[in-house]
């Protein structure tokens, strides 16, 4: 349908099954699109291969690869890429420093939609005007229903 608009597509990257399902079924559950990666390295081919991501959420704790290295090497493939970094570190190990925003785990779709929001508000290719974005799922995510 000419016109249509196109919901906003999150790559979601973690090495636990669950939180990756649970966290795609609230996504959708939002209107939006989910896209699932397991580690960093599928996740650098989903968007080596040039699928539209309109924003990243990383687990940081991955074996291979933390979502600090992820989203760095993402941003080298796509450098107004807005990302997530899902931890439920208060400090990431070893020191590591990272400005990126956070989402604390666990989460509840509350939590999840205010941060989807702010960061397809100020970032990526397809939006990030920095007008607020409404997402269509919102009022039943405001709920609080979901927790991971």
């Amino acid at each position: 349908m000419p016109g249509a608009e196109i919901p906003a597509t999150i790559l979601i990257v973690d090495d636990d099954a669950l939180i990756n399902i649970g966290t795609a079924d609230m996504i959708e559950d939002m209107g939006l699109r989910a896209l699932e990666a397991y580690s960093g390295r599928e996740a650098l081919d989903i968007l080596e291969r040039g699928d539209a991501i309109d924003l990243l959420i990383t687990d940081y704790s991955m074996p291979g690869m933390t979502g600090v290295e992820l989203a760095a090497r993402a941003r080298q493939l796509r450098p107004s890429l807005p990302v997530l970094l899902a931890t439920g570190y208060d400090e990431l190990p070893g020191g590591e420093v990272s400005d990126l925003p956070r989402l604390g785990k666990p989460f509840q779709q509350a939590e999840l939609l205010a941060c989807l929001q702010r960061a397809l508000a100020t970032g990526g290719d397809r939006v990030g005007n920095g007008d607020p974005v409404e997402i269509a799922g919102a009022s039943r995510a405001a709920s609080g229903s979901g927790l991971l």
